[in-house]
């Protein structure tokens, strides 16, 4: 087994070990323990969902885009892929002219920005933003279905679908495949480093957006025309 290889493998747990401390950070900034408690607002929360519509709309052009890549295949899974899911409960929550109505974050822009010169330049970087967004998915989105299931009083699987990615065997086969792809990717030491850059990249600019939810006046950005 050549060593690039054995790195790959480690890969997941490399990323996970790099990123904790900062992953931690981000689960407790700006408006994030407002929605664990069931205290979030419901203008607050379609906001959160609006940026995370724009940020999956860049990640997943971009892996549809590189699906053939040698670092892109391993984790390109487009039953995992959120931005279907992201719609339909903006249209259900906030009303069909949610993209006009909602403003995106300067973060969102930035993260955007980044996701689309990944795209146009570094592909194989990309798999850094795909394991912090889709695993982090998977990780909590049962627990956050059911806070934001009772804080807004919603009807079974109404207004939820972004979390939804089937029964508890499906999101640990999900899990499973995804750590499976990542441990695929032929990483060296440097690559290894590279990826780790970008997913505490990836997680600083969820912070930022996080912290300027909580103050939205001070940040959000007009959409229209913006395709996005």
């Amino acid at each position: 087994m050549s060593s690039a290889v054995g790195m790959g493998r480690g890969l997941g747990e490399r990323l996970r070990n790099a990123t904790h401390d900062l992953h931690r950070e981000v689960e407790r900034a700006g408006i994030m323990p407002a929605l664990l408690r069931g205290q979030l607002d419901l203008p607050t929360y379609c906001a959160l969902l609006r940026n995370l519509h724009a940020i999956y709309a860049a990640l997943e052009a971009a892996l549809i885009h590189h699906a053939g890549h040698p670092d892109v295949a391993p984790v390109f899974f487009p039953a995992l892929f959120r931005l279907a899911a992201l719609a339909d409960d903006l249209s259900v929550l906030h009303g069909k002219p949610w993209a006009q109505d909602l403003a995106l974050q300067t973060a969102t822009l930035r993260y955007v920005a980044r996701l689309q010169a990944l795209e146009a330049s570094h592909p194989e970087w990309l798999a850094a933003h795909a394991y912090v967004r889709y695993l982090g998915d998977l990780s909590g989105g049962q627990m956050l279905a059911q806070i934001v299931s009772e804080l807004f009083k919603l009807d079974a699987d109404v207004g939820t679908h972004f979390y939804d990615f089937g029964g508890p065997e499906s999101v640990v086969l999900h899990q499973r495949v995804f750590r499976a792809g990542l441990s695929a990717i032929a990483a060296d030491e440097a690559r290894i480093g590279e990826l780790v850059a970008e997913a505490s990249m990836a997680f600083e600019l969820h912070r930022e957006l996080f912290v300027e939810l909580a103050a939205p006046a001070s940040a959000a950005i007009a959409t229209a025309g913006l395709g996005l």
